[in-house]
């Protein structure tokens, strides 16, 4: 469990958060951590045993004697592909929430990695859900899934809304469509509470340095700072609904907090392209980019010095391009969410990117 955000008291027991991470902690497990930090219950984290015991992204957490060491912040190991250890982990906590934030969730490994990111992504949450009932908890326990906006990869209809057919195009999209009727299943079969929150793009400092939005913001800091000449993209003209990712977790929580379950589209509405992204980037920094070229042999040069910053790499095109539109959704209504916002997402992701960037370099960080 882990980082950042606003102060709303949930007023459970005790909860555990299922994640999966490939490298330290996932991105919402982070902020859902800090999110319940105020009140007084439990927080419970399943952490993935790797070559390396990394609790990068929570080490504020990790550390803090009143979380961590002194006990309302506890984690376990156990695994979304060991239905063993998930049982046995439910069975002890007994939980009355939990929020299944585990996957591998990149997009474009999941083509190369197809059965791992089924196994985990999708019938990972069939155990999760199955521990449930084999513990006796499927009236007392709340559960989310985060499910994807990828679920509708070639959209049918723009904008998406909770009743738009899906049309998954990786096998990301295809292991998450499973989860997400596996959890529809289990709320009709066994009326259990248990929702979809259908996420689209959300962004913070802490995202993964292998997704489009952090690798921009740091490779610009460090072109900023003298110490990198240019990065590489795949497609520039991607667009995705990019929101912010303390409103999505708050919008998680909220899920849970409804009379009856029922599954959300959370996202912001609006679109912008990679190419967007990179010059308001650039535009922070002073710099100014000029695009040239087409296709593959496309550069980014900066209009002030002429020195190219941003090349196109075939490797980083995805084998089928998601046709991205932008959420329309019901969650401002039924969950009086955001309602002072969307925030500016881009510009915070940009803002924060930079700064949080500029600070690890100035301590030697990457």
């Amino acid at each position: 469990s882990a980082q950042a955000g606003r102060k709303c008291t949930v007023n459970k027991g005790s909860e555990v958060r299922e994640q999966r991470p490939t490298n330290g902690l996932p991105l919402d497990q982070v902020l859902l951590s800090s999110l319940s930090r105020p009140s007084s219950k439990n927080v419970h984290g399943i952490l993935r045993r790797s070559s390396s015991f990394n609790t990068g992204r929570i080490e504020h957490l990790y550390q803090n004697p009143q979380t961590h060491t002194e006990g309302n912040l506890k984690l376990h190991y156990g695994d979304l592909t060991d239905s063993t250890c998930l049982v046995k982990i439910i069975s002890q906590v007994k939980p009355t929430e939990i929020y299944n934030l585990g996957a591998q969730s990149h997009v474009k490994i999941s083509f190369d990695l197809a059965e791992y990111t089924a196994n985990v992504d999708g019938v990972g949450t069939l155990r999760l859900l199955d521990a449930i009932k084999t513990c006796g908890l499927t009236n007392s326990v709340k559960f989310y899934q985060a499910s994807t906006s990828e679920l509708y990869g070639k959209v049918q209809e723009i904008p998406q809304k909770e009743t738009t057919p899906f049309y998954p195009r990786s096998p990301y999209g295809a292991a998450k469509l499973y989860a997400y009727w596996i959890v529809v299943n289990f709320r009709e079969a066994y009326n259990m509470f248990a929702v979809n929150g259908i996420l689209f793009n959300h962004e913070s400092p802490r995202r993964g340095a292998n997704f489009v939005t952090r690798k921009i913001s740091r490779s610009v800091a460090k072109i900023h700072l003298g110490q990198l000449e240019f990065f590489s993209l795949g497609n520039l003209d991607s667009k995705r609904d990019w929101g912010h990712a303390n409103d999505y977790v708050e919008a998680m929580w909220l899920m849970l907090q409804q009379e009856e379950p029922e599954d959300f589209i959370i996202a912001t509405g609006e679109v912008h392209s990679v190419r967007e992204f990179v010059e308001r980037a650039f535009g922070r920094v002073g710099k100014t980019i000029v695009w040239e070229g087409k296709d593959e042999k496309e550069v980014g040069r900066c209009q002030e010095t002429g020195v190219v910053h941003v090349k196109v790499d075939p490797k980083y095109f995805r084998p089928t391009e998601v046709v991205r539109g932008c959420g329309l959704c019901k969650q401002r209504q039924v969950l009086n969410w955001n309602r002072h916002r969307p925030r500016n997402a881009v510009e915070q992701a940009i803002e924060r990117g930079l700064l949080f960037q500029w600070c690890c370099i100035s301590v030697g960080g990457s």
